[in-house]
Order: structure tokens, then C-alpha cells, then sequence
């Protein structure tokens, strides 16, 4: 039985999950959801995630929902992408827990700002202090790319796919990959290997409609 992926093409977080799926050969399968007109908050999809948010993964038995844990699990149950030792596994928690917070949380709300709400309702300075902190994080990500080929160890792995998942996408949030050299090329590892696909091409989603 093919594990499921509740998702939308639009959404960084599911667009980690569903690259891990991948690049561990797992069988899995998207569920689209339609998040844009209002899916997510219904009491049915409240059934599947209290939350109200994607992704959530269901294998068989098991249903999971953010990112991180998503990650954690397939990462666990294939063997793959969880580094080679237990320091490495801590190393790749660090990394996963500065994007959550550093990172891909705060690219998140500033995407959404600057894309999916109508331009008269965006609040320019936050946007612009979004983009002053995301400033300072690329540069730690940079830095540590300058140095490594991935995130941890000598082979890709969750750490890799939680800070990559926003970084593929093609609405502007203040992320120019010429800016960030080690980022660009450490882009192209990821993008080279097998079963890659960019975010709107591995889920279901069209981000013309959100014009």
C-alpha cells in the first residue's frame, strides 16, 4: 500500500516530505488539498490533522503531520538520509531545528505575504524585517555550505531537504541564489540527484491561480 501525502504544490513544508518519500524510494502517492479555498480548516480535514495544516503522511497505521517528524519517520523507517552515526543524527537535529526556526519558518509567512494575499493588504515593514532576518540566515547557511558539500556528513540527508524545501520555489521572497554562491551550487547537488523534481512538478498545485 502505497503511503499518502496530504499536500498542495504551494506548501514548503509538504514539499520536504515529499522529497524525502522520494529520495528514500518510498511508494508514495500525493492527496491534494485544496488549502487556498479554505480545505484545511473543515471539520473533515480537522479529523485527519487537528492542526489544520499540511503536510500530514499517512503509512498504513501511522498518520503524521509536520515536517520535522515527517521527516524523522521516513528517515527511520527506510534507513536512509539519517546521516551514518549518532553524532551525525544529533548534527542533523540541530540543523533541522535552526531551519524550523531560522529559516524556513520565517521564508514561510514572508512567501506568503509577498505572494498570496492581494498587494494592498501586505504589510511592507514587516516584510521588510522578514527579509532583514532571512538576510542573516542565508549567510549562516552560506558559510557552513563553504566548508561541506551537505548539511552534515559526505552524503545528503533530512537536514538537507528541511532547509532546501523553500529555496526551489519561483515566488520572489528576497532569495537570489547568485547572491549565495555555496547555497546556488549545494541547490544543484540536491537538483542532481535521482528522482528530484521542483516543487510544482512532485505535487499537485498551479501557482498561476494564485495570481
Amino acid at each position: 500500500m502505497n503511503a499518502k501525502l496530504y499536500c498542495f504544490g504551494e506548501s514548503g513544508p509538504a514539499y520536504k516530505a515529499a522529497l524525502a518519500l522520494t529520495f528514500a524510494e518510498m511508494d508514495w502517492e500525493p492527496v491534494y488539498v485544496d488549502f487556498f479555498n479554505g480545505e484545511a480548516r473543515t471539520p473533515e480535514f480537522h479529523e485527519i490533522n487537528e492542526m489544520g495544516e499540511v503536510p500530514v503522511l499517512a503509512d498504513g497505521d501511522v498518520t503524521l503531520t509536520q515536517s520535522g517528524v515527517i521527516l524523522d519517520y521516513i528517515s527511520s523507517k527506510t534507513g536512509k538520509l539519517g546521516g551514518r552515526s549518532a553524532a551525525e543524527r544529533r548534527e542533523i537535529l540541530r540543523w533541522m531545528f535552526w531551519d524550523n526556526h531560522k529559516l524556513s519558518g520565517v521564508i514561510g509567512s514572508t512567501r506568503f505575504l509577498l505572494n498570496f494575499i492581494p498587494p494592498e493588504k501586505r504589510p511592507e515593514a514587516v516584510i521588510s524585517f522578514q527579509q532583514a532576518r532571512l538576510k542573516s540566515a542565508y549567510a549562516v547557511l552560506d558559510k557552513h555550505l563553504a566548508g561541506a558539500a551537505w548539511m552534515v556528513g559526505d552524503q545528503v540527508t533530512i537536514a538537507d531537504l528541511s532547509c532546501c524545501g523553500f529555496l526551489f520555489y519561483p515566488e520572489p521572497f528576497g532569495f537570489d541564489r547568485k547572491d549565495w554562491p555555496h547555497i546556488d551550487r549545494w541547490l544543484d547537488r540536491i537538483a542532481a540527484l535521482p528522482g528530484w523534481k521542483a516543487p510544482y512538478d512532485l505535487m499537485p498545485g498551479n501557482p498561476s491561480d494564485r495570481a
